[in-house]
Parts: C-alpha cells; structure tokens; sequence
C-alpha cells in the first residue's frame, strides 16, 4: 500500500508512469496461457489468498470459543475482551505501517515475514497457560496479521495485469465470504469435538500446518516487488498513532473492573490531543520529505471523509453486536457452542447472498441508495431481534431467530461488498493505494472501539458477570439498542457519498468523475 503524496520531485512524479510501465511488462511477459509464468503467478494466488482466508477466520473463529476460554483460565469480563480487541487493535495499529514496510523493503518479504510471525503466535495462543500469555499472544497475532495482510492485495496488484484483476479481486470476495461463513462454524466443531482434551486451543493450533505450507510454497511461487520510488518509514507517526489508539481503548477495556479511575479518564481525554500532535507531525512529514504514514490530502475530499466516518461507526457497530451476540447465546440462553455456531448460518449466508448482488446489479444502478436501504434493513433486523428476545424470553429457539438474523445480513451484505469502492470513487488514482488502507485501518479502528466499549453497553447494565442467565439476556437487548443507535449515525453520515460512482476501470489519473454528493 503505497502512501504517496503531491510532492513535485522528479522521482515522484515518476511513480505512477513506472508503474503503469511496470503492469503493462508484466501483461506483455504473460500473453501466453499456459505458460510456467501464468500457471505461477495462480499459485501464488491461491498461497495469498490461503493466507486471507486464515486471517479471516481466526478473527471470526475466537468469539464462538470464547466462553470455553473463560471457564478453562478462568479469564476476566476485561481478559475476554482484550482476547478479542487485541487483536482488531494490534492489526489496525499496524496496517498503514505493514503496507508501507512492504512497498519499502520487498511485499513478498513482509509477506512471509507475516506468515511466519503470524504462525508462531498462533502456536502461543495455542499452548497459553493463562489469560495473560493468551492475551500478548493474541496482540502479537495481530500485529503479525497486520505485516501479512496489506501484502495480499498488492502482491495481487503487480502479479496481474490489468485486465485479469477484475476476476481475480471476484475471487478474493468470494474468499473473503467464506471465511465469514466458516469461521464460527469451525469454531464451534472444534471446540465441541474437544480433541485430544485440548477444548478450545485447536481453533489456534488449526493455523499452523496451514501458515507452515503457506510460508513454503510463498518462498518459492511469489514474485518480489516493490515501490518503484524510494520511500521513508514514519516511526513518529507510527508511534503517536498507536499510542492514541491505546490511550483510547484501554480504559474503555480495563475501566469498569478497576471502577472507573481517575487515571482512565485522564487517557481518554488526552487521546484526542495525541491525535492532534499525529495531525500536526504529518503535516510537517509532508513538508520535510514528502513521506508522511497518512496521507492527508485524501480527507479533503468530502466522499473519502465520509466514508471513514462510516467504516469507524459501522466497525463499532459490529464489534459490539458479534461478540455480545455470542455471549447472549451461551451465558443468557446456556446454548452449547454448536448450537450458536448452527445458529449463525442463515445470517452469513444472506451476507453473502446480497454481497454479490449489491456490487453486480444494484449498486451500479442505484448507487449509495443501496448503501442506506442496507443501514435501514440491518436496523430493521435488530429491532425484530430485539422484540423476539423480549417475547421469546428464555425460550427462543435457532429458527425463531433465523428471520432476524436474514434481515441483518441481507442489510450488512448491501453495505459490506460496495463500500470500499464507493468511498475510494472521487480518490485521485494514484493515492487508491494509501486510501484503500486507511479504509481497512479505521474499519478495524472501530471493530476494536466496538469490543472495548461493550464495557460500557453490555457489562455495564450485568451486577455481576459470574451469574449467567436472564441477566445476560436482558444486557443483550441493551446493547442491540446501541447498534440500532449507531446504525442511525451511520446512515445520516452516508449522504456523504458520492451518489453513484464511476467504475474503477473508468477513472483516470485525476479525481474520477462522480455524480456529486448532495
């Protein structure tokens, strides 16, 4: 993920022309079908692509397993969260940081690098003896996740032409859907098989003949590449920006178990003017040698700006709901975690079913209209839920919440699939690269604000997390209420968006055309 900016020195200026020169080498290198060159650079997809998917079930394996956990270490309310948000923090603290390392000193070395590292804390978390060593081990996963992930799409980008990408990115969402789908399911046979008496560690260990065989065959299948113009790496700002994250997100995780001190409300207060300093270092890194971690001239465009207001809302949204969800099912109702993971199925599979009909047929006609009728559906599917819960009470069976688990998902599924594309629209083509990973970064910003605040939304309305039951059950509606809340700041903030966008392989080097925002 390159973060370029609008310095006008000769070597910059140079960057997107050599790159379009180094695209068109490779497509003229490629001609060939069946040519060894061809049948590599699918290897080396299928290496990456197995590397996405397991980064994206471990995210989703964890919250099904998360009350075996909590009785084999006996882990605190706050363990169980940092166990979760840890690693969402420890990857969106690391994301512009990790694509940049890559553009710098070889993808395909961070790439391994990544999946080694990624392996090898899968492996802790496996063999953790106790919340604390979980709790590192899951951070370290995370941060590794981060050096490995941003890899996956450029790799894609300078291994393809430009013609083929369209089929190959296709291929990636549908990926990226079935990781959605597999991940609790997995999660839940897994700990329910109890292999070998180890409960919930095989969710972790699952990881390690997969990153072993990825790491191998990545060294031999996937081609090296790098920027083509030299770039700097801002530790300053890696620094401030991670340091504002923490002093935002451990108070909110550690506040109500040490009730609430003093200290807590000094972090989060001060967190904005760590923002501020970040703000003012990158301005002055832009000024200085042009290599600044963000680039700060994507949020001059109104679209942009909106839309990372939507993805930090709309992470924090779904942080909340998935993990509270879980615990609603097997602390408030006593489910078994098979029995929550079966549950699970209608809703990822309306995801995926309106993903794919959001981005081929809907969007490209109606535009961010499908975005919103998305928000408005996925509130509709909460407040169904809610009402089931309170008629249902105890009682409530998986079919019965089958009907507002579709609703849900059909709604997160006109949202999910057409966002990224839609926010990068009216973004300078040379900078979709920087864009597109400050995108992820707040999306996983807020999926990590989300956990920690369930604090606050969830924990905060239970007298005592130990006694499981209706307690739990009534703290669940609570917190769907909350959604249903950010749901609604979400949808005002979506007017934002360009109305329609022009298709990627319609824009040019400037800003692409666009209906403009109302």
């Amino acid at each position: 993920m390159s973060t370029e900016t609008s310095q006008t020195s000769p070597e910059r200026k140079n960057g997107p022309v050599q790159e379009e020169r180094n695209e068109q080498r490779i497509q003229d290198s490629e001609r060939t079908p069946d040519s060894p060159a061809d049948r590599r650079r699918w290897l080396a997809l299928a290496i990456v692509m197995t590397a996405a998917f397991m980064d994206l079930v471990d995210v989703t394996i964890v919250n099904i397993a998360i009350p075996s956990m909590r009785q084999d270490l006996e882990a605190s309310t706050s363990a169980i969260q940092w166990i979760t948000a840890g690693y969402a923090l420890a990857f969106a603290a690391g994301l512009i940081t990790g694509g940049r390392l890559g553009d710098i000193y070889g993808r395909k070395r961070l790439f391994l690098i990544g999946i080694a590292g990624f392996t090898a804390a899968s492996l802790l978390c496996g063999i953790a003896a106790n919340p604390s060593v979980l709790v590192v081990s899951r951070l370290l996963q995370g941060a590794m996740a981060a050096m490995m992930v941003p890899q996956v799409l450029a790799i894609i980008h300078v291994t393809f032409p430009p013609h083929e990408r369209g089929k190959v990115f296709g291929m990636f969402g549908a990926i990226v859907g079935l990781g959605a789908v597999s991940g609790p399911m997995l999660g839940a046979l897994l700990t329910e098989w109890n292999i070998a008496g180890l409960e919930w560690r095989p969710i972790f260990l699952i990881n390690l003949p997969v990153g072993i065989a990825a790491l191998i065959l990545g060294r031999k299948f996937i081609t090296e590449s790098k920027a083509p113009h030299a770039l700097r790496l801002d530790l300053v700002g890696v620094v401030l920006a991670t340091l504002g994250l923490i002093m935002l997100i451990f108070p909110l995780t550690q506040g109500r178990e040490n009730g609430w001190p003093v200290w807590g409300f000094a972090c989060m207060i001060a967190a904005p003017l760590v923002f501020i300093g970040f703000i003012r270092y990158e301005q002055y890194k832009i000024r200085k040698d042009g290599s600044p971690l963000v680039e700060l001239s994507l949020f001059k465009v109104k679209s942009f700006a909106g839309g990372i207001a939507v993805q930090l809302t709309f992470g924090i949204a779904t942080g909340i709901f998935f993990l509270v969800w879980t615990l609603y099912m097997q602390f408030g109702l006593g489910w078994s975690a098979l029995r929550a993971g079966t549950t699970g199925i209608p809703f990822s599979i309306a995801v995926s079913a309106a993903a794919g009909m959001s981005v081929q047929k809907l969007v490209p006609r109606f535009g961010r209209k499908v975005l919103q009728a998305g928000v408005l559906i996925m509130a509709a599917g909460l407040i169904l839920y809610i009402w089931e819960s309170e008629h249902y009470g105890m009682e409530i069976a998986s079919w019965q919440m089958a009907a507002p688990l579709i609703v849900m998902g059909l709604g997160m599924g006109l949202i999910i699939a057409p966002l990224t594309d839609t926010v990068l629209s009216e973004v300078p083509r040379r900078h979709a690269g920087s864009a597109s990973g400050l995108i992820n970064t707040t999306g996983q910003m807020g999926n990590a604000l989300g956990l920690a605040l369930t604090s606050v939304v969830y924990f905060g309305s239970i007298d005592d997390d130990l006694v499981f039951g209706p307690p739990y059950v009534e703290a669940f509606r609570t917190a769907l209420w909350w959604c249903v809340a950010v749901l609604a700041v979400i949808f005002a903030v979506m007017f934002m968006l360009p109305r329609k966008a022009v298709p990627m392989d319609q824009r040019e080097g400037g800003t692409a055309a666009v209906e403009p925002a109302a």
